[in-house]
């Protein structure tokens, strides 16, 4: 793993505080912790400040959070700059997570990085108009269409440079983008369309009729046998082998 700083003292504020809104959100994220417990509300802490601070977790918000835990300064900075998660500079409007893993590699990735390269800088380098950033990372979990990248909150996947490029422009233009698959394609689904279950006699088949209406996750659920209940073994009596040596 690299190695994660903080940003300069230029480019940090000075202070920190959860809005009224943020602060009543935190205040109840600790009760879903026993007393005493209240640490492990940490990492959900710090995603707030990252989101109120504009996309990336100032010093300040750091000491924030760890005094609104009660937890040394030392033990939140270590979360921080532990988990990638987390930025600790600022970033552009748009942040950009470019998977580069290695099926997306396999699919076209490093042209996706010139795209980065060429269009926003290095990493972590922000525009002039603050709009767009950029980062490499490990798999987000989109292979079937890959190469794929995160910007801010939703996945755009099967690029191509020349699709990257108009979405990156077209997101600091303050244009409309459609998130999801850049071709043809529904979702992960065969590009092209449906190749199985295509069969005629398979149209308008209804499903199975039941006895009574489909249970949804609202209705209570029987409860079934405890798995381990079970009926009392009954002993066998002893089978006589060849190294039984007794006569009868």
């Amino acid at each position: 793993m690299a190695v994660r700083r903080l940003a300069p003292k230029e480019q940090q504020p000075k202070d920190f505080a959860f809005t009224p809104e943020n602060l009543e959100w935190a205040k109840k994220q600790l009760t879903k912790y026993p007393d005493g417990r209240q640490a492990s509300a940490v990492i959900p802490l710090l995603w707030k400040a990252q989101e109120q601070a504009g996309g990336w977790v100032p010093e300040a918000a750091i000491r924030y959070v760890a005094d609104f835990l009660d937890m040394a300064h030392i033990r939140v900075m270590e979360i921080a700059t532990f988990y990638t998660m987390f930025n600790l500079a600022p970033v552009g409007r748009f942040h950009v997570q470019l998977c580069g893993t290695t099926p997306c590699r396999l699919r076209g990735a490093e042209d996706l990085i010139h795209v980065c390269e060429k269009r926003i800088g290095h990493q972590f380098d922000v525009t002039p108009d603050g709009a767009l950033s950029w980062v490499e990372v490990e798999c987000l979990g989109a292979c079937v269409n890959a190469p794929m990248a995160q910007i801010n909150f939703d996945f755009y996947e099967d690029l191509t440079p020349e699709s990257f490029a108009k979405i990156l422009d077209d997101l600091a233009a303050g244009k409309e983008v459609k998130p999801g698959p850049q071709i043809d394609r529904q979702f992960s689904a065969p590009v092209g369309g449906a190749t199985t279950l295509l069969e005629p006699a398979l149209e308008g088949a209804s499903a199975p009729k039941t006895s009574g209406p489909a249970l949804t996750d609202s209705d209570a659920k029987k409860p079934g046998a405890a798995a381990r209940v079970r009926e009392a073994a009954v002993p066998k009596p002893p089978v006589a082998d060849s190294s039984d040596k007794r006569k009868k």
